[in-house]
């Protein structure tokens, strides 16, 4: 099989993965964690391409919301995907790390704003950023 068939394959099994967790988190009826899991990758994509949008963030924070934004779309992880929370977690403190860095000396209303998630999500991002 080639490197694009095996890419398929695992990008088609993380998915898959991903969804039984969500339905998981949907049967113990747990729709909110179920929501906050299933949209937390979404989220991030609509928040950095706020920011990146916002003349309020400087361009080096847009640099690295830039560069963050390609490691969270690059098929390589420091973590795989494919292992169920752990895999999405790494992107979870990429994610961090960049808030920590962006928020550093601001007020975290600019992430407010453009925060699309639900709001337990945006509260545990900022815990992890330090806020």
């Amino acid at each position: 099989m080639s490197t694009t068939g095996w890419l398929l394959v695992t990008a088609a099994a993380v998915v898959a993965l991903y969804l039984v967790f969500v339905a998981g988190l949907c049967l113990m009826g747990r729709r909110t964690d179920a929501r906050a899991v299933a949209g937390f990758v979404p989220d991030c994509v609509v928040l950095f391409g706020r920011l990146l949008r916002d003349d309020r963030v400087p361009r080096r924070s847009k640099a690295l919301v830039g560069v963050l934004s390609l490691y969270l779309a690059s098929p390589i992880d420091l973590v795989p995907d494919f292992i169920p929370v752990v895999g999405q977690l790494d992107d979870a403190i990429a994610v961090a790390l960049v808030l920590r860095l962006l928020l550093r000396g601001r007020s975290p209303d600019l992430i407010h704003q453009h925060w699309p998630g639900p709001e337990p999500s945006l509260r545990l991002l900022l815990r992890l950023a330090g806020r």
